[in-house]
């Protein structure tokens, strides 16, 4: 006899059978909702970075820095950079140049352990 059987039959669902409906149930509802739930947060604000590399000097380096200098950075030519979403890493992609601008493009989605 299955869980409907017994809510339409009157025979009381146990405890555990009640938890596996109301599971079912959630489970159902949200496969169900599609991208127009999601339109409440398009216009939230999200601060990108695209890290091309990092280099760590003195202040008294950085005050001699003059137009034109070249600042070594810890990542080699064609490496994969990073993309930052709000302060965490999503993605690394590369640099593009579309028409006279940079991009970038997204080569690999960083997981979260979240």
């Amino acid at each position: 006899m299955s869980d409907s059987d017994n809510a339409e039959s009157g025979i009381p669902l146990t405890e555990m059978e009640a938890q596996d409906v109301g599971r079912d149930a959630e489970r159902d509802h949200t496969l169900a909702r599609g991208a127009g739930d999601l339109e409440a947060v398009f216009d939230v604000p999200v601060q990108i970075a695209a890290v091309l590399g990092h280099s760590r000097m003195h202040v008294s380096d950085l005050l001699k820095l003059a137009p034109g200098t070249v600042l070594k950075l810890d990542r080699k030519v064609g490496e994969a950079i990073d993309i930052y979403v709000n302060d965490r890493l999503v993605a690394r992609g590369e640099v593009v140049l579309v028409e006279d601008k940079l991009g970038v493009t997204m080569t690999e989605i960083i997981k979260s352990d979240r």
